[in-house]
């Protein structure tokens, strides 16, 4: 015997509600904040970048030192 039974209510999809359209300041708003994001990650990827590019460096520069 199953511990849990669902029912049919429990079964069917609620409607999913649309979001009215932003006004300008609010999209406006959003395109910053999502700038702000892009740029953020853009820097966090530089930066590995650059930490990579060192580190390869420094191996390079321990190989001929051998």
């Amino acid at each position: 015997m199953r511990k849990y039974k669902m029912r049919i209510a429990e079964l069917t999809l609620k409607p999913i509600k649309t979001k009215p359209p932003m006004t300008l300041p609010q999209a406006r708003i959003q395109g910053l904040k999502q700038g702000v994001d892009r740029s953020r990650q853009q820097l966090k990827q530089e930066q590995e970048r650059q930490r990579q590019q060192r580190e390869n460096e420094r191996k390079q520069k321990q190989l001929r030192q051998r």
